[in-house]
């Protein structure tokens, strides 16, 4: 029977768990301590061990066939079985390689890739495993992407010891092929929307988020990126600092942009440019033809026409106070102008004397 855990150490479980399906993302590098603190590293690799390798990229025509190596070390104290997986690869919506889980079936290049199910590597060893990728021979020209895993399974349970739940952990690398034949990178924009968002301070400019999407309707891998204009300010996307935006093809991503300093005149108006560029194997950077969008918002001058309302009431409060000052000044001089003719009348009247 498993003993009760105390509370800090079920919060503990608990991000252990959510730390080991953060590990799911395929990259190379580390993999987090489970709760058993197991870690291993997956990289490229040769016969002799692990090269200068964090990706693989090939050029194949199809029908071709290629042998390779990776390496799986066990970073613990102790000797552990990984299982090995290849699958399709693809983009997240925040620009990360992932490769599909185990519960979805890979239709496309993961299913090039041959390997053995599982290695078994000592503690503080490394062990080399090879694969082959064979491209079909009907294999459709441009970038097929695909990934290599290997993964641990952990099984965690409640406090109670009742439900059991199956984490599976894994770390591997990014399979690039790209299929001679005729490349034609291409992207397209849609589903451009602004929202204008206004900024109470009257002396303040306002800022808008303009969302779209972009689609890769080519056969290579592209990189969004681009800018937004609106109300003569422009934000390029991605920000410094933001990640990459790779796109495989067919592969459509929904991007935000916020623009600052657009004051409210009414209606904004600007475009979206969109000038993509492909990614050759040899790392540089080909051109994509570039495509534009245009967007209007309206933003209206809320805070700016309370402040002249404002001042409008009081322009004509004091108007109106001025003028009620001009009418009690004009009837008080007509009163001392009626007491003075009275006064004067009065003194223009014979005395009477009894005699």
């Amino acid at each position: 029977m498993t003993p009760s855990l105390c509370p800090w150490r079920r919060v503990a479980a608990i991000l252990i768990v959510a730390a080991a399906i953060v590990c799911s993302v395929v990259t190379p590098g580390w993999a987090a301590p489970s709760e058993e603190a197991l870690t291993w590293s997956v990289t490229p690799a040769d016969e002799s061990g692990p090269d200068d390798r964090t990706v693989v990229e090939r050029e194949l025509d199809p029908g071709q066939t290629v042998h390779d190596h990776f390496a799986v070390t066990n970073l613990s104290d102790r000797d552990a079985t990984f299982d090995l997986s290849a699958a399709d690869g693809y983009y997240t919506r925040k620009g990360r390689f992932d490769m599909l889980p185990a519960t979805e079936e890979s239709v496309g290049a993961g299913t090039w890739i041959d390997l053995q199910p599982e290695v078994a590597v000592p503690a503080g060893e490394t062990v080399v495993v090879p694969y082959t990728l064979t491209v079909p021979e009907n294999a459709e020209p441009g970038d097929h992407a695909a990934g290599i895993a290997a993964s641990v399974t952990s099984v965690q349970s409640d406090a109670d010891g009742g439900a059991a739940v199956g984490v599976q952990s894994r770390v591997g690398f990014q399979v690039m092929t790209r299929v001679t034949g005729q490349l034609a990178p291409a992207a397209s924009l849609s589903g451009v929307s602004t929202v204008y968002h206004t900024e109470w301070n009257p002396l303040r400019a306002g800022t808008a988020t303009v969302d779209f999407e972009v689609t890769n309707e080519g056969n290579t891998r592209i990189i969004a990126e681009g800018e937004v204009t609106l109300g003569g300010h422009t934000a390029a996307f991605p920000e410094p600092g933001e990640p990459t935006q790779a796109l495989l093809p067919g592969e459509s991503r929904e991007l935000s942009v916020t623009v600052g300093g657009v004051w409210p005149l009414v209606r904004a108006s600007g475009q979206v440019t969109l000038t993509p560029r492909a990614t050759p194997l040899d790392g540089g950077a080909a051109p994509v033809p570039s495509s534009t969008a245009e967007l209007a918002v309206w933003a209206l001058p809320w805070p700016q026409l309370l402040v002249l309302g404002g001042l409008a009431l009081i322009v004509t409060a004091l108007a109106w106070n001025r003028l009620r000052s001009r009418r009690r000044l004009s009837a008080m001089l007509d009163r001392a102008r009626e007491e003075g003719r009275r006064e004067v009348a009065r003194g223009a009247q014979p005395w009477a004397y009894d005699s």
